[in-house]
C-alpha cells in the first residue's frame, strides 16, 4: 500500500486531485505509525456488566506542521490525537543557498512530559527540520519525533548525526540530492503539486 501510494505521488502525469488523495491515504498510515511512539497508562472502566482493564493516553502531544506543506500531514494526526495543541513554525529555503531561515512560529506553552511531533513531507538537506528541532529544544521540548514522507540520504545523516536520539519517520529514504537540493528521484515540489500553486 504504501509503495503505490508513494509511485502516485512521485508520478509527474498524478493529477491535483489524485497526488491529494495519495497523499492524504499515506499521511494516515503514517500516523498510525507514529501513534505507536505514545504510550498508553492502564485504566479500569466501568462496562455497563462489570469492570474492565483499558488503556488511555494520559501524556500531551502536540503537533507541529512546518508551514506550508507540513499542513498535509495534520489532519490524519488529528485523527489519533484530537486534543493536540497544535503549533505553527514557518520556515523559508533560500532557494540560491538553500539555507532555510525562520519567517513565522506560533509555539504553545510545552513541558517537559510533552511529546512533540514535528510533520514535514519532505526532508531534503534537513535545514528546516534541524531548525525547527533547535527553536523546539529552545522552547522546552524534550521528547520529539520527525515525520515525513520522503527524505534524502543526505538530510536524514545530518538529523541523526545532531539529534542521534530522535525518531525519524519517513516512507522512503532517496539516495541523492540534485544541484538544486531537491530530492532525487523524489516526487518534486510537494507543496506545489499539492496546493496547485
Amino acid at each position: 500500500m504504501r509503495e503505490s501510494l508513494l509511485t502516485i505521488l512521485r508520478d509527474e502525469k498524478t493529477p491535483i486531485d489524485g497526488f491529494r488523495e495519495a497523499a492524504h491515504e499515506l499521511a494516515a498510515l503514517l500516523a498510525a505509525e507514529a501513534s505507536s511512539l505514545i504510550s498508553e497508562d492502564l485504566k479500569m472502566v466501568k462496562t455497563p456488566t462489570g469492570q474492565s482493564t483499558g488503556a488511555s493516553i494520559t501524556r500531551r502531544v502536540v503537533l507541529v506542521p512546518i508551514l506550508r506543506a507540513g499542513l498535509v500531514l495534520l489532519p490524519a494526526f488529528l485523527k489519533f490525537f484530537p486534543q493536540a495543541p497544535i503549533s505553527l513554525i514557518g520556515i523559508r529555503r533560500e532557494e540560491g543557498t538553500a539555507k532555510p531561515h525562520l519567517y513565522f512560529e506560533n509555539i504553545t506553552p510545552l513541558n517537559p512530559t510533552d511529546f512533540v511531533f514535528i510533520l514535514d513531507p519532505m526532508i531534503a538537506t534537513g535545514g528546516s527540520a534541524l531548525l525547527a528541532i533547535d527553536d523546539l529544544i529552545k522552547k522546552g521540548a524534550t521528547q520529539m519525533a520527525l515525520v515525513g514522507i520522503i527524505g534524502s540520504k543526505e538530510g536524514l545523516e545530518k538529523i541523526k548525526n545532531k539529534h542521534p536520539d530522535l525518531t525519524v519517520i519517513v516512507a522512503a529514504k532517496d539516495p541523492e540530492l540534485n544541484s538544486r537540493k531537491y530530492i532525487v528521484p523524489g516526487l518534486g515540489d510537494f507543496g506545489d503539486r499539492y496546493f496547485g500553486s
